[in-house]
Formats: structure tokens, sequence, C-alpha cells
């Protein structure tokens, strides 16, 4: 864990020699990596003014569950992580709220998405790797079909996907969602979608239609401007 420097309560973990969450412990709400930033504005288009149900596979620091949790009070969340000393040392470090408001499981998020029943979560967020790539049992169809399975209609399935330049693992899972999700998106920095640099790139699924427009603008305005992709737009600029 490194401590911010200037910062008297902001830590940077680092799992498997890679920073994994950005925790300000005075001030939940506060995300200082981009894609978590993109993550809660698309959760707030999508999904405002409501307590949620959402599951986060990929726990690390619990920093969007965090800012969630203060800004929708009454909401339940559960982060599932593979590494039950992680969750341990979260809990322990980084003041988060006790179960019911946010559960911590230790397990293969492969098999405990199969253990929610089917139609609870309103978010479901797959931020998960193994070192700086995604673990292969998290990029199935099956698993994808078990992620639409649990998510509501009405939800949003939201994941953190590593970019190369190639696109080809960002192509390769959204063409898989496509088999169980009616509607794609993405999200990322301008450079990274033309493949000048890696990075992160935002993932959306639902089964209901987006709100393009509103999401588009409030991506645009993030502190880290993202540009948003969807519907035909997507499939062209993807090759999808």
């Amino acid at each position: 864990m490194e401590k911010l420097d200037g910062e008297a309560d902001s830590y940077v973990l680092h799992v498997n020699g890679v920073p994994s969450s950005s925790i300000t412990l005075s001030d939940p709400q506060r995300l200082d990596f981009e894609y978590l930033d993109w993550m809660r504005r698309i959760i707030d288009v999508e999904l405002p003014n409501q307590t949620l149900r959402v599951a986060h596979i990929g726990a690390a620091g619990c920093a969007l569950a965090r800012a969630l949790d203060s800004a929708r009070p009454g909401s339940k969340q559960t982060a599932i992580d593979i590494d039950g000393k992680l969750l341990d040392f979260a809990r322990d470090w980084f003041d988060l709220p006790r179960s019911p408001a946010l559960a911590l499981r230790a397990g293969d998020g492969a098999v405990e998405i199969g253990k929610f029943r089917p139609d609870t979560l309103d978010v479901l967020v797959r931020d998960a790797f193994d070192h700086d790539s995604v673990p292969a049992a998290l990029q199935t169809s099956e698993f994808f079909a078990s992620c639409a399975e649990a998510v509501k209609d009405s939800g949003i399935y939201v994941a953190n996907v590593p970019d190369t330049g190639d696109h080809h693992v960002l192509r390769s899972e959204l063409r898989s969602l496509g088999e169980h999700f009616a509607h794609l998106a993405a999200a990322t920095e301008p450079a990274i979608l033309k493949g000048r640099r890696r990075g992160n790139v935002v993932v959306l699924a639902s089964n209901t239609p987006l709100d393009e427009v509103g999401l588009d603008r409030n991506l645009r305005t993030a502190a880290s401007s993202a540009t948003f992709l969807s519907g035909a737009n997507l499939r062209s600029r993807l090759g999808l």
C-alpha cells in the first residue's frame, strides 16, 4: 500500500504489483481512478436517485462500493474477491460499510455469480484482474449468461476491460455479451480508442435501452473525458 504524497489519508492499494484501488478515508466519494469515475457516472445516469442492489466481482479496496454507499444510503452491496486475505485487509484498513450495506465474500466470481437469485441485481460490476489481465473464467459466454440472469432487465452490467490497442479482447467480450444482453456500449479515452496506448475501457450492457444522450453528455464532462460509443457507432468503430 502506498500513501499519496501531501495527502493526509489517501492511499493506493497495489495487488500483485498493480495499482488496484485509490482510497481517501475522509472522502468516500472521491474516485481518483478515471474508469471508476466513469462507472459511477454510468450508474448515476442509468439508475438515478434510488437505492441499489449491487454485486462487485473483484473487490480490491472497494473504492466504488464505498462511493455508492455514501451517495445511496440504504443500498445493499456484495463485494466478491478470490483473495480472502485481501478482503480482510480492506476491511481492517479502509473503514468499509458493514453488512448488509456491504458484505464481503471470498470466492471465485465465476462461481459466486451463479449464487445470486435471478433478476435481483440493479448493478453488476466486474473489475477483477490476474496481474494485468482478466481471469479467463470471467470472460466466457457461460459467465456472461449467469450475469444476464442475475441482473434485472432494468439493471446494468459494467466491466473494466484492459485494452492493448488492438481491441482484440474488447471485441471478444462485446461479442459474447451481445449473446445475452440486447444493448451494449463502451467508454474510454480517445487515445485508447484510436489504439495509441494501453488503458481501461468501461463496457456497459443492459436489456433495457440505454440513455445514450445522457451517458454521452455525462462522460464527456468527466474530469478525464471519455468517448462514449453505442449502437451502430460502436459496431463500426470497433469492427464488430
